[in-house]
């Protein structure tokens, strides 16, 4: 089974030491679930009821959720956990609550759980991956993402890529960041996440010209940040490009005046 016809997937960008995207996949919050004709048969079956009950639950967390309720949330959402087809989806929000509460393990801990509830399903192992990454277990992440990219249904495959470019970096695992960066940015050309870390490894590399190609694509994609235009800044200065430097330098105190005197850090979030 997929993703349950109540959830959408939502991405969520997070100040991560490495990989910088979670792509959560949260209950839509409709109610009106429709079954197979097929069902019908089976209203009076426990299984059958105990599933719909799971996936008014879930609704239930999701409306709560969006209302800001995060214990009312978290209620449902256990409530959702027994469902065959709602508990990765369950797990999942619980992990984005304790998160939100800022309790790191336990929102691992939600998050492990859902992906061991669906792990075909590269939302959930992307997830996990993440968390992995920015909790010091950039190594054991590494396969969460490699194993999210095989899944043929998942939406986001440049995004899983482009976290495993940016967790290798972290890792050490230097012989593998651009090979999964440039294949994050074959599938999407304005991967933020690979635009970012592939400026800032060859900026390491020494391959200043390549390093200004993708700082020039990363700011050309979206609004700049801080991070990216210190970025900027130090490449033009390392080709001694002075005038474009002091123009980088220029946007950045107009647009970022309390950053404008720290230097970039080589895994800063985009």
């Amino acid at each position: 089974m997929r993703l349950p016809e109540a959830a959408v997937s939502v991405v969520l960008l997070l100040a991560l030491a490495g990989c910088s995207r979670l792509d959560f996949v949260k209950p839509s919050g409709k109610s009106d679930f429709r079954p197979d004709v097929r069902t019908y048969e089976t209203r009076g079956n426990a299984q059958f009821r105990r599933g719909e009950e799971a996936r008014n639950q879930l609704a239930l967390a999701s409306r709560a959720f969006d209302a800001g309720d995060f214990d009312a949330a978290a209620r449902a959402a256990r409530g959702a956990l027994k469902g065959e087809g709602t508990a990765a989806d369950a797990n999942t929000l619980l992990a984005v609550i304790e998160d939100r509460r800022g309790r790191s393990a336990q929102a691992g801990g939600y998050y492990k759980a859902a992906a061991e509830r669906a792990p075909d399903q590269g939302a959930y192992l992307n997830n996990y991956g993440t968390w992995l990454c920015r909790n010091g277990r950039a190594t054991d992440a590494l396969a969460y993402f490699d194993a999210a990219v095989r899944d043929p249904a998942y939406g986001d495959p440049s995004g899983a890529l482009a976290n495993a470019g940016a967790c290798a970096m972290t890792a050490g695992e230097m012989t593998r960041v651009e090979r999964d960066l440039r294949a994050s940015l074959e599938l999407d050309p304005v991967n933020l996440v690979a635009l970012d870390t592939m400026s800032r490894y060859l900026m390491g590399e020494r391959r200043y010209f390549d390093a200004r190609a993708f700082s020039q694509r990363r700011l050309a994609a979206a609004p700049a940040t801080a991070a990216a235009l210190q970025l900027a800044v130090q490449i033009e200065t390392a080709l001694g490009d002075t005038g474009a430097a002091d123009r980088y330098q220029r946007r950045l105190q107009a647009e970022f005046p309390a950053a404008s005197n720290l230097q970039p850090r080589e895994t800063s979030p985009p």
